[in-house]
């Protein structure tokens, strides 16, 4: 591989893969590798290893994006400061002591997304690659579905399913109404955090629309129970959003790398 298509590693809480594209390649642009991760070892200690094993990260590519699946903290545009990063975000989670904070713009959301990646894991990828561009895991998540919330004139409600938790989030115009995320692997957990969400936003169960995405636990139970109580519940299909982009037809990529590679970060 050469530096004609950018690897993208994707750092889950527990997970690894790595990707790469080449749009000369007509019959697979895509390539997505997972790797298996051995638990009780960290991160760092994982990836080490597999650019020690892995033929797929042996051939001398210098550039990589890195999707990091942190605690991200949101600051209004006009509020951020470069020199605060740390400061803000080691006293909201101050279990981030031993981490590296970095941060995405988000124009479009008048936001800024402060998360942390592990020291010893961003040590190693800077060993690897000169050229490296990190990005919380949600990013293209958030960006894609704001442009989507302007269809039609109803509120909307998002939630995304991905290793073993669930993100939720609202928008209102140009800016985060609710963002939040919930530990949960339990089909009736995600549907407690779900409907609690859209009472606080004082959303309308006639009116406004709840849009779910991603690795959803007992689909067809929790869709059948949201519309109970909403009459606007949906499950999006990534193959229909995307319109049969190469990443829709890969098993088992998650909707951000799937949005990422699609739609851009």
């Amino acid at each position: 591989m050469d530096d004609k298509g950018r690897l993208t590693i994707r750092v889950g809480k527990n997970t690894l893969s790595f990707t790469t594209t080449d749009a000369a390649n007509t019959e697979q642009p895509i390539t997505y590798k997972p790797y298996v991760v051995k638990s009780g070892v960290s991160m760092a200690a994982n990836l080490r290893e597999a650019f020690k094993t892995s033929d797929f990260l042996t051939t001398g590519a210098r550039r990589a994006q890195v999707l990091i699946d942190s605690k991200p903290l949101l600051v209004p545009v006009e509020q951020f400061q470069e020199s605060d990063i740390e400061t803000l975000y080691r006293h909201s989670f101050t279990q981030s002591q031993q981490d590296s904070v970095t941060y995405n713009v988000l124009p479009d959301l008048n936001a800024v997304a402060i998360f942390c990646i592990n020291k010893d894991l961003r040590l190693v990828i800077n060993d690897h690659f000169s050229d490296v561009n990190l990005i919380h895991l949600m990013t293209p998540v958030w960006r894609y579905l704001h442009q989507r919330s302007f269809s039609g004139h109803r509120n909307k409600l998002y939630g995304y399913f991905h290793d073993k938790q669930l993100d939720i989030f609202s928008f209102q115009q140009n800016r985060f109404k609710f963002c939040n995320a919930f530990d949960t692997v339990r089909a009736h957990d995600s549907l407690y955090f779900l409907l609690y969400v859209w009472k606080q936003l004082n959303l309308q169960p006639e009116h406004d629309e709840m849009h779910l995405v991603g690795e959803i636990p007992e689909k067809d139970w929790l869709m059948q129970e949201l519309r109970r109580y909403l009459q606007k519940a949906y499950a999006l299909n990534p193959t229909a959003e995307f319109n049969r982009a190469p990443a829709t037809q890969i098993k088992n990529m998650p909707f951000d790398l799937m949005t990422l590679l699609t739609k851009g970060r």
